[in-house]
């Protein structure tokens, strides 16, 4: 496995691992309930699918140069797919998703984000 996608595997879950710890620590400061609105899941899928995204960039980087930021972008819109088809049925299920639910998808959701563009940035910089 490649130096860049390891770094990326061990970045993405110590801080998905520190940054879940610390939201089940504030549901339980604030006496809410710890592993609803899918959590855990919504933790492992946006991980999941970052790994996934970029591994597959990384791979595709050489024969794709010019077209890797439109691939970036169809795996963000995959992501979208996954948290309609997976989570927003059962969040909205009784005709409200509230700041808990949003968050249970929206934290994890975030923190790929930003790991995958700062890993595809350094990626792309080396190629130039």
């Amino acid at each position: 496995m490649p130096k860049t996608i390891s770094r990326f595997i061990t970045s993405l879950l110590l801080t998905l691992g520190i940054f879940f710890a610390l939201h089940l620590l504030v549901l339980k400061q604030l006496d809410l309930p710890l592993l609803n609105n899918k959590i855990t899941l919504s933790y492992t899928i946006n991980a999941i699918l970052a790994i996934t995204i970029l591994t597959a960039l990384f791979k595709l980087k050489e024969r794709y140069k010019t077209q890797i930021g439109f691939l970036f972008l169809f795996g963000s819109a995959l992501k979208f797919v996954v948290f309609f088809l997976i989570f927003f049925p059962s969040y909205k299920a009784d005709g409200v998703m509230d700041k808990l639910e949003f968050a249970a998808f929206f934290i994890p959701y975030v923190l790929c984000l930003i790991l995958e563009t700062v890993y595809l940035s350094k990626m792309l910089n080396k190629m130039t």
